[in-house]
């Protein structure tokens, strides 16, 4: 369906060339959920904005159903529905009024399109705001709205940027469903995010970007796979207590008064025993062992902070 073939995109600067994208190929076949995973400008929205034809590589190929959408931008924005990384405008407009005018500027038919659009508001429950001036919503409800005008007639292939920003738990739960429904209809749907943990509930593969490059590629148990060590232990220290010497479990990372360190299957008797010894001798409040999450292989593909003995962070 969709099909990202050696794409870079460079941005002039007065400081030097920009390389948002570099050498990005990917795929996405119809009905596929694909999860777009990377830090803050990791070249994920750039890349978003060249499939639709808001902006055009510097080299490659974009083929959307055997569409070339890099020489046909206009007809990249009619074959792709895009929920955007920013706040639709809403202003002097309601949200089904929002909903049900996009559903028409895309094709839809006016019984169809009111049909569905009280379904979305319904299913996201949002009705309580539906006959509300946008102006007036909170952030996480002109965000459900977002979603709804991409997908109340969605196009062949669905495009989500961030699509669970300010949204509350209970509303993202309702919207991860739908996006699954989307990839169940037959659309082909890209879910860009850095929310790992949430974007494994709906999707079929991950792409990971770092500096604008693919570093890896597959489904989320295979990317768990990759990991060393395939448990991890996660100790609450008591505040004010140095970090003590880790006997078991490396790397480890430190998020607060969190301290999460990664064992192999054969350390866990004697890691879960050195647990125990510091929450008695007070050095630790709780602990707990999980299985190494996606997280934690995102942290390790692209960076993050670890401690050392002394209990400095060090940035890798």
């Amino acid at each position: 369906m969709l099909d990202i073939s050696h794409v870079t995109k460079r941005y002039r600067r007065r400081t030097g060339a920009v390389l948002a994208n570099d050498d990005v190929s990917l795929r996405l076949g119809a009905g596929e959920v694909v999860g777009l995973l990377g830090h803050n400008g990791a070249g994920k929205t750039t890349l978003v904005n060249q499939i639709v034809g808001l902006a055009a590589p510097t080299s490659g190929r974009i083929t959307l159903d055997g569409h070339d959408l890099v020489a046909q931008p206009a007809l990249a924005r009619r074959l792709v529905s895009l929920q955007p990384q920013g706040q639709v405008p809403l202003d002097g407009i309601t949200p089904r009024q929002a909903i049900e005018l996009l559903g028409r500027l895309r094709g839809g038919g006016a019984a169809t399109v009111r049909r569905r659009t009280t379904e979305l508001i319904a299913a996201l429950d949002i009705e309580e705001w539906a006959t509300t001036v946008g102006n007036r919503l909170s952030g996480g409800v002109r965000r459900l709205v977002g979603f709804c005008m991409a997908a109340v007639v969605p196009g062949l292939l669905v495009t989500l940027d961030e699509p669970t920003n300010d949204v509350d738990p209970v509303r993202r739960t309702a919207l991860w469903s739908l996006v699954r429904r989307l990839g169940d209809e037959g659309h082909a749907v890209l879910l860009v995010s850095h929310n790992v943990a949430e974007v494994e509930r709906a999707v079929d593969r991950l792409v990971v970007l770092d500096r604008g490059r693919v570093v890896a590629e597959g489904t989320p148990s295979a990317l768990k796979a990759r990991v060393s060590n395939p448990l991890r232990l996660q100790i609450l220290l008591a505040p004010g207590v140095p970090v003590p010497e880790a006997p078991y479990g490396e790397p480890s990372t430190l998020d607060g008064r969190w301290w999460r360190l990664h064992v192999a299957e054969l350390d866990v008797a004697p890691a879960v025993a050195w647990a125990r010894d510091l929450a008695a001798a007070g050095t630790a409040l709780e602990f707990s062992l999980t299985p190494t999450s996606l997280e934690d292989v995102y942290v390790e593909l692209v960076g993050g902070r670890t401690v050392d003995r002394e209990g400095v962070e060090v940035v890798v």
